[in-house]
């Protein structure tokens, strides 16, 4: 009797093992010890900070689904926060990381723990410092794979491999910022771009510091690409490779090809390589794109692809990357964007819009005394600068703790004028305040950012938090309302978190605010963010039981 239980035994355990489940939702854990290290580049050494003492820091790798736990333990001398740049923190914004907006930022010698879900999310994000300009080295990827047993949209890679884009300063950041900020002029500009972390063979003492990817003929690489320099769009292109666009910011596009991708901070692109090039070594390149009069580091980041055997004798090939100031192809790149909008991925634009917001960009100068000039370089949003509190907006919506912030931003320019025409030094009565917009949970948004001639027009990346948004229209020059809405694109336009709104021009996103909480907004230029070039939404509680904010978790940094 026992052999027959146990022979039914093995039979049933045989038969459940041929049934697919659902895979079950997995815990992953990480622990970020936040840590001053000694890190050399260019022939010189400095401390730096870092996560768990690696530059590029950790790259986390989840499941569609997973819940994340990070525990973050601060060591350095700096107060910290991380953001989770893409995840959409439903509800949830406890876990999102911007210091004084979603939290007070973790004192030295304090922990604590970013606990997340991630939720119909899949693809390539990346998290950062979001204090100070800390990110300059504190900053890593994040990669999202789809469900299990779910295949991606496209050719399935035989590898995949991570390239994080960033900036180099031979001094202390910090330090370089606070000079600036007292002078009342720009920081000085970072002393080279980097790809892994590493500046490459253009640059001296590179031996090694040159970060190289081996492929072998034949077969296909995905690239997951991340813009983490502060302040500079960048080009990013192979000698001798097309690359295949399959996604950017977490969701797929339709496949197109190029020679060269344009990035700007903030952004994410996926993208295919066939390695199906004579054998040899070629460079991978970046350098900015800027088509405004202002002065960048113009110099050029390099990497290397080599095929398999090849002998690092062999010199590598650079690229044709397009010209600094190229506008015509930054415009065409971004036209190629569009979303999958498969049966499986659709694109869910908003075709009625709740509430219309029209926000302008400008530079000002105020007065301040012991400034070089007697004054010092300001940005705001429908003329205002916007000042950080001291204690984290999202407590005191929660809390409703009075005196922190104004809810009462408002949805357009006080004083319309010809926002891209000839340039403009007057500041326009630009005032300062900590004032965000409200927005009733659950309305469709559609906001219009439009770049103008204060002091100077200038590119700005503006990444939202807690949300994708679709991005239905761009153009240069003055936005039309009369006529530029009706050439829109609500059929599949691109689905992202951070945006370029061109030189001189303007773009028109559109969102469905079903995640409350309160969620910031600004230009992803830290310089700009510096300068008060940011606002927050107030997304209001819904009427259900899952529709309003959750409570903060016990060890959330004092104030």
């Amino acid at each position: 009797m026992a052999r027959v239980l146990s022979l039914f035994t093995f039979l049933f355990l045989g038969f459940l093992g041929l049934i697919s489940f659902p895979a079950e939702a997995a815990i992953k854990k990480y622990q970020f010890d936040i840590q001053v290290k000694n890190v050399s580049r260019l022939c010189h050494a400095k401390p730096i900070v870092t996560v768990n003492g690696r530059f590029p820091g950790p790259t986390i790798y989840v499941r569609e689904g997973d819940r994340v736990l990070v525990n973050v333990t601060n060591h350095a001398q700096y107060n910290m926060s991380i953001h989770w740049h893409g995840i959409k923190q439903y509800r949830n914004g406890w876990a999102d990381g911007p210091a004084y907006i979603t939290q007070c930022p973790i004192q030295t010698g304090s922990s604590y723990t970013y606990d997340f879900n991630v939720t119909g999310q899949r693809g390539t994000l990346w998290w950062h410092a979001h204090i100070l300009w800390l990110r300059a080295t504190v900053y890593g990827a994040i990669v999202i794979m789809p469900n299990q047993g779910t295949p991606f949209p496209f050719p399935q890679p035989n590898r995949e491999v991570e390239i994080l884009l960033g900036e180099w300063w031979h001094s202390d950041v910090e330090e370089v910022v606070k000079e600036g900020t007292n002078m009342g002029l720009p920081p000085n500009m970072s002393d080279a771009h980097t790809i892994n972390g590493k500046p490459g063979p253009l640059f001296p003492c590179a031996e090694k510091h040159t970060f190289v990817m081996e492929v072998e003929l034949g077969k296909t690489y995905l690239l997951r690409i991340i813009n983490s320099a502060l302040n500079d769009e960048l080009f990013f292109a192979i000698a001798g490779h097309n690359m295949t666009v399959v996604e950017v910011d977490a969701v797929y596009t339709k496949p197109f090809t190029t020679s060269a991708i344009l990035i700007a901070p903030g952004q994410t692109t996926n993208v295919l390589v066939q390695a199906n090039q004579i054998p040899g070594r070629y460079f991978m390149a970046t350098r900015p794109f800027m088509d405004a009069p202002l002065s960048i580091d113009n110099r050029t980041a390099t990497a290397i692809l080599q095929y398999k055997g090849i002998p690092n004798t062999v010199l590598p090939t650079l690229p044709q990357l397009p010209l600094s100031n190229d506008t015509e192809f930054a415009i065409s790149y971004n036209k190629k964007l569009r979303s999958l909008n498969s049966p499986k991925y659709p694109a869910n634009v908003p075709l009625k819009v709740d509430r219309n917001l029209f926000y302008t960009i400008g530079f000002g100068k105020n007065s301040c005394p012991t400034c070089v000039n007697g004054t010092k370089l300001i940005a705001s949003l429908n003329n205002i600068s916007f000042v950080m509190p001291q204690i984290a907006l999202l407590q005191a919506h929660f809390s409703n703790i009075k005196g922190v912030y104004r809810a009462d931003f408002p949805d357009k320019p006080p004083t319309p004028f010809n926002y891209t025409g000839a340039p403009l030094t007057a500041n326009l009565g630009t005032s300062t305040g900590t004032r965000v917009s409200k927005i009733a949970f659950n309305s469709t948004v559609e906001l219009v950012l439009q770049d103008t001639n204060l002091l100077t027009v200038e590119s700005h990346p503006f990444h939202l938090h807690g949300y994708n948004f679709f991005v239905v229209g761009t153009g240069i020059g003055n936005f039309d309302p009369a006529k530029d809405p009706a050439k829109y694109n609500l059929v599949d336009p691109m689905e992202r978190n951070t945006v370029g709104v061109p030189t001189g021009g303007w773009t028109a996103i559109r969102f469905r605010a079903d995640n409350p909480g309160v969620w910031f907004m600004h230009c992803h230029l830290e310089l700009h963010t510096g300068w008060g070039l940011k606002t927050a939404f107030v997304v209001e509680d819904g009427p259900g039981q899952d529709q309003s904010v959750l409570p903060p978790p016990k060890d959330l940094p004092p104030c």
